[in-house]
């Protein structure tokens, strides 16, 4: 299952760097993964800031 991006998001960005398969983009408001690119690895949740990335 893919991990999923809250509304805690503050677009910072540094989740988008640390992708390895670009799952990762800038969306409206926030940063949003797209779930047919996630491969679950969990390489966003650590370089979140504010913890707003977790396993979907």
């Amino acid at each position: 299952m893919a991990h999923v991006i809250s509304g805690e998001c503050i677009s910072c960005g540094a989740c988008e760097a640390t992708c390895p398969v670009e799952a990762i983009s800038q969306g409206d408001d926030q940063f949003v993964i797209d779930a047919d690119t996630c491969t679950d690895c969990g390489a966003c949740t650590d370089s979140c800031p504010v913890d707003a990335i977790s396993a979907g």
